[in-house]
């Protein structure tokens, strides 16, 4: 796989110009969890490939293919199972 570093606007780590989308975020804590670390970071940018705006101009995650990893297997996403106030929304 080839991939070509592209410098960041606002962090010094480089980005890699074949990604569809791009965050450039600034470290701001980082919690020890036993045999993990957590890391707590502002988000100072987002850059996305046109096609997962939508009309609205807004980040459309549904439009991403996403994929989560867990005990050494990876798992596709997609069906949304609810938004933001689900649990307190009047039936």
């Amino acid at each position: 796989m080839k991939l070509t570093k592209e410098q960041a606007n606002f962090v010094k780590a480089p980005l890699i110009k074949e990604s569809s989308v791009s965050i450039e975020c600034k470290v701001k804590e980082i919690k020890e969890l036993g045999s993990h670390h957590m890391f707590i970071a502002e988000v100072l940018s987002i850059d996305a490939d046109d096609k997962f705006i939508d009309e609205n101009g807004a980040f459309d995650i549904t439009k991403c293919n996403l994929v989560a990893y867990a005990n050494g297997k990876y798992f596709s996403l997609g069906k949304k199972l609810g938004k933001f106030g689900f649990s307190v929304q009047k039936h």
